[in-house]
């Protein structure tokens, strides 16, 4: 069994959905975070629950290569977790030199800073996504699949982890790739997305809005689920079988966006809400889903939780948590 006490493990996009649930597994594993922090987000649920308080707190960005190499040397950093980046497609399409600053310029400033670390970090774990695969006919994805994103957000994650594997081939670096579904879960304070978004509208006894045609279809991935997977793929580092490679997560349980809404709408009683559909996205993969048997094979994972046991956990923070009244 992996020991994570006090280990120095250095976490990137730390106050976001994933950074949040995984700096809490690490906290209570006995690891002494180090997380990077740009902007204060008071809301963050890393912020809310006191967990930022427990951490060392590096104030800065992914654009500063050498504010990166001192903060892994001087706080002694043995394993990162990397995954701050602009994650929102619609910002993409609207700003995408920024996405491809944060996204593409951020991880290799990062794995740039690791190799400058005289052999202290042992593991660094990137957070790449199943859109770096861009649209393929052949479903489900597997690793092998070429990596073909289109869109701005796409082609920065698609940049990100080629970029990664390169640095683990060619020289050694110890870097593994997540390439995960769409994560949900309570924290996710970004309610332009599909799930928290529907659970606010219904929380108000609002229609829910869809920007889609509601045909879209992707695999939804509890983010509790997603912080142990990153946790056991770096845990499995620096095996041979696990370095510069790929692993997909998910809960392989493709849906559309429809069915999504209605699962949650029957959760929480509020059928009555028929949802809106705007026809209105563009420039985002119609049909993309995992295929997540490498992960099964190679680390012995599966998922803890159902679809429907982590959309109940979610309705449940988001009714505790929010005011629904003031949401927007």
């Amino acid at each position: 069994m992996f020991d994570w006490r006090d280990q120095s493990v250095f976490v990137t996009g730390a106050t976001g959905l994933l950074g949040s649930t995984l700096v809490a597994e690490l906290l209570a594993r006995g690891a002494k975070p180090v997380v990077l922090v740009r902007d204060w987000v008071p809301d963050s649920e890393l912020v809310r629950s006191g967990g930022l308080g427990r951490c060392t707190v590096v104030r800065g960005e992914l654009g500063d290569l050498e504010l990166l190499v001192r903060a892994l040397n001087e706080h002694e950093v043995a394993s990162v977790f990397h995954l701050g980046a602009q994650t929102i497609v619609g910002t993409a399409n609207r700003s995408p030199l920024s996405t491809f600053e944060s996204n593409v310029r951020g991880t290799w400033n990062l794995l740039e800073a690791a190799m400058r670390a005289g052999g202290l970090v042992r593991r660094i774990v990137v957070a790449s996504s199943d859109k770096a695969y861009g649209e393929h006919d052949r479903l489900p994805y597997t690793e092998d699949a070429p990596l073909q994103g289109r869109f701005p957000y796409d082609v920065s994650k698609s940049c990100a982890d080629l970029i990664s594997i390169s640095y683990a081939r060619s020289y050694g670096l110890p870097v593994a790739i997540t390439r995960c579904g769409n994560l949900f879960g309570g924290g996710d304070l970004n309610f332009n997305r599909l799930i928290p978004g529907t659970i606010v509208s219904a929380l108000r006894g609002e229609r829910p809005v869809i920007r889609s045609d509601g045909r879209y279809i992707r695999d939804y991935f509890y983010v509790r689920d997603a912080a142990e997977a990153y946790l056991r793929l770096a845990e499995a580092m620096p095996h041979v079988d696990v370095c510069g490679r790929a692993f997909n997560f998910g809960n392989e349980e493709p849906l559309d966006v429809l069915q999504v809404v209605g699962r949650i709408l029957a959760l929480m009683g509020r059928t009555e809400l028929q949802p809106m559909i705007l026809n209105e996205a563009s420039r985002e993969i119609r049909r993309q889903y995992l295929d997540c048997r490498r992960a099964r094979d190679v680390l012995g994972w599966r998922p803890r939780f159902s679809l429907d046991e982590g959309l109940i956990a979610a309705i449940d923070w988001y009714r505790d948590h929010l005011d629904t009244g003031t949401a927007s």
